[in-house]
């Protein structure tokens, strides 16, 4: 499978979020604020991108070679934590008001069932090298951040019209996710 194919189907026609529904945690609640959601954006691509190539070299190297291959829900699940706690030691050290607005959902990127997913589908693909897990990894990043902001700028546009009482908070705000997922649909056709 060419670079380019896993590229487009990681972050358009099987985007986590809009089409396999995957982290809507995260999803739904960082993605009231641009900043806010471009901030969480760049935390799950390296997150994502850096575990996929520390699993899959952790699979190949050392699952695959002990006969371990059955623990590898739990080496996943320990990289991906440890990845984010260095990822909110950054943040807090950097932008404290970025960090403070993230709130409880930085510490739910070890729960996120995407990054887990990413690591998982890039040892199940038979086909997959390095090189074509960590593209993935990046690629499934890029598509959850796009999926972040477009939803964020939906969300800030939202705020400013009048919606109806019976609408408003999380009717509306599942009902304009679903409309993006429908569009994503879309995508589909191109691979």
């Amino acid at each position: 499978m060419s670079l380019p194919i896993v590229f487009l189907s990681a972050a358009l026609v099987n985007n986590f979020v809009l089409s396999r529904f995957m982290g809507l945690c995260p999803f739904l609640g960082v993605s009231k604020n641009l900043k806010t959601a471009l901030g969480m954006g760049a935390a799950v691509i390296f997150v994502m991108g850096t575990s996929s190539i520390i699993t899959f070299i952790v699979n190949e190297h050392i699952l695959l070679a002990y006969n371990l291959e059955y623990l590898y829900i739990i080496a996943f699940i320990l990289i991906i934590a440890s990845l984010v706690q260095l990822v909110e030691a950054i943040i807090k050290r950097i932008s404290r008001t970025l960090y403070t607005a993230l709130g409880v959902y930085l510490p739910l990127i070890t729960t996120n069932c995407a990054v887990l997913g990413v690591a998982v589908i890039n040892i199940r693909e038979e086909e997959f090298s390095l090189l074509h897990a960590a593209v993935n990894g990046i690629s499934a990043g890029a598509g959850f951040t796009l999926a972040l902001l477009l939803f964020a700028c939906i969300r800030e546009e939202m705020v400013a019209n009048a919606i109806p009482k019976a609408f408003r908070g999380l009717p509306i705000t599942l009902i304009a996710a679903g409309l993006i997922s429908m569009a994503f649909l879309g995508f589909g056709g191109i691979l």
